[in-house]
């Protein structure tokens, strides 16, 4: 891509071999470097350096794993756990760089201590142990030992010589590291050639023969770790402006040795709000103490990283939603009052009143409305010599409630345009020319976004995104609708049934959490509270029983004209009726709900 002489970095092994002894773990780099081996401890993961092998046994010879990287260590109630890489595969490339995705991880755990302590420590570290091996299907992580995916080619561009001598983990965006928290025990050992930056998100492209040009279009997606979990236990913004769901997308094309960068992001309502499940299909939304310095905290930010901001608002003006953008609109107003900066812009564009479900045609009338703004902002663009043209001053922040489908659907426009306005610029479209009258181009392009939405949508929901025949073809097909259905129910179900404990899991993950804070939370669960006591699918059963067994008893009624069944009957229904009741009246307790970080409510 740049055709710079890339300076010496001290490299990151990318193949070794993991000895698995009864007392230590031994990392062997087999990448051709001559490197002594990393020892660590199976009793308290403790790390040492040596220079050979311990003798083998002949009775029990150890295990030996080929792995790609060590992801980093967590310190869970007891024991240390490693994490590695077993699996991996190949995504494209980055700057002309590797970048790979990892299919399968590994666990191993350092807890060999807990032989010796008391029950309760162990009871506690199995709890534990059990959310930790979750993080083993981790989908949408990506990395390369080479080059550092969590910096837009701009940021990279821009980068002093003497950053670039860095270690790829100090020259990372901090706001994009997956294993940020994971990787502190390595940074404290110095372990630098094994540590591996990992960008949660997503890495597409494509390529299209424009007569003899070919144009090479690259999608790539960053999760951002400050505010990380899944969909109903993560919503808006903490206290220090960070909010739930934001994800740098960046496009970027190569065409006739010139290179454009164009970015955008999303995020939730940087507000104070949460969206507690209570079994109802859309919960109620509940908004804190409205704090406009959250707000601002978070613009602040969004101006520090990418300069100017234009944040164009999707959701519905009426009901919850209505009460959340009425306080959005309110908070921006705010801040512009206050002369906080002039570099924010504010936007609503109520998507499902305007756009309904048929009429995508009519994001158009948002994009009018914005067009300054994009042109004014520009983005990244390198010369065919990798001379800078032009840089990107500005991003669109967009949100709906999700940040999830109605945003793709609209960032995918706004991406179109800007692409379209590059091939215009680079001589290969004439001033009319549109992407759809390429219709394999167009094909290519709908199905990058549609899949980098997928991904996104899969890592915060479970499930892939909804309106993806809108980006895919452009409409609403049967089909779509259909699959949108069946995407709801199944986020339905996750939301209210499996959420909560990966929410503990991520925590885990992300150092959100300390495993001391279990000697707390456990008490509250065993006592004799509903909570303690709840179980859906026990109620659930209960209800149904009792349903059966009173047309049991009125069918007796009928055939056998027996006057008690009414009662047996009613009893049955009774039943049925308070348990229902006692469901509604303490739903949130039936959910499986987060047990280490609880909600704000």
């Amino acid at each position: 891509m740049m055709e710079k002489a890339d300076p010496v970095v001290q490299k990151v092994y990318n193949r070794m071999r993991l000895w698995e002894f009864p007392e230590q773990y031994l990392v062997e780099p087999s990448d051709g470097s001559s490197a002594p081996f990393l020892a660590i401890s199976r009793y308290n993961g403790s790390f040492s350096i040596i220079d050979e092998l311990p003798q083998l046994s002949s009775h029990r010879a150890p295990k030996i794993w080929t792995i790609f990287g060590v992801v980093g260590t967590l310190k869970l109630f007891a024991g240390i756990y490693l994490l590695v890489i077993t699996e991996r595969e190949s995504a494209g490339t980055y700057v002309d760089k590797p970048i790979f995705r990892i299919s399968s991880m590994k666990i191993f755990p350092c807890d060999l201590s807990l032989k010796h302590a008391p029950e309760e420590h162990n009871r506690m570290e199995r709890e534990f142990s059990q959310l930790l091996y979750i993080a083993e299907t981790t989908p949408g992580l990506y990395f390369s030992y080479e080059v550092n995916l969590t910096l837009s080619l701009q940021r990279l561009h821009d980068l002093s010589e003497e950053s670039k001598l860095l270690p790829l983990w100090r020259q990372a965006d901090p706001r994009f590291l997956w294993n940020s928290y994971m990787s502190e025990l390595l940074i404290d050992n110095k372990l630098d050639p094994y540590l591996l930056p990992v960008m949660q998100g997503s890495f597409k492209s494509f390529q299209y023969a424009l007569g003899e040009n070919i144009l090479d279009v690259t999608l790539i997606a960053r999760r951002c770790n400050r505010r990380t979990g899944t969909r109903m236990w993560t919503r808006g913004a903490d206290s220090d402006g960070f909010v739930a769901n934001f994800i740098e997308t960046e496009q970027i094309i190569q065409l006739n040795g010139h290179i454009a960068s164009f970015i955008q992001v999303r995020g939730s309502i940087p507000l104070l709000w949460d969206q507690i499940v209570d079994l109802t299909y859309k919960p109620k939304f509940f908004i804190m103490d409205i704090e406009p310095h959250v707000v601002e905290k978070h613009f602040q930010d969004l101006n520090k990283k990418y300069g100017n901001v234009l944040a164009v608002n999707l959701v519905n003006k009426h009901g919850d939603e209505g009460r959340l953008c009425e306080q959005f609109g309110f908070a921006m107003q705010h801040i512009a009052s206050e002369k906080v900066s002039i570099l924010h812009r504010y936007r609503h564009f109520d998507f499902h009143k305007i756009c309904g479900e048929l009429y995508i045609e009519w994001l158009s009338i948002l994009y009018y409305q914005i067009e300054i703004f994009l042109y004014k902002n520009r983005y990244f663009l390198l010369n065919d010599k990798g001379e800078k043209v032009e840089k990107q001053i500005g991003v669109v922040r967009t949100n709906c409630i999700d940040c999830l489908d109605r945003t793709n659907v609209t960032q995918s426009m706004i991406a179109r345009k800007t692409l379209e306005s590059q091939l215009r610029r680079l001589g290969v479209f004439h001033i009319d020319e549109t992407i759809r009258m390429h219709p394999q181009l167009d094909e290519c392009f709908k199905n990058l976004w549609a899949n980098h939405g997928d991904d996104i949508s899969i890592q915060y929901t479970g499930t892939p995104a909804l309106k993806g025949d809108f980006v895919r073809f452009g409409k609403r097909t049967f089909c779509g609708i259909v699959k949108d259905g069946w995407i709801s129910l199944v986020r339905y179900y996750l939301n209210n049934f499996c959420d909560g404990t990966k929410q503990d899991a991520i925590d885990l993950l992300h150092g959100h959490f300390s495993a001391s804070g279990w000697l707390v939370v456990t008490p509250a669960m065993r006592n004799g509270s509903v909570e303690a006591m709840a179980s859906f699918p026990m109620a659930f059963s209960a209800i149904l029983s009792g349903i059966f067994y009173a047309m049991l008893s009125l069918i007796r009624v009928v055939d056998e004209h027996d006057p008690w069944n009414i009662i047996i009957s009613m009893m049955w229904g009774g039943m049925s009726y308070l348990v229902a009741m006692l469901v509604k009246a303490n739903a949130p307790f039936f959910c499986d709900r987060p047990r280490l970080n609880r909600p704000r409510l």
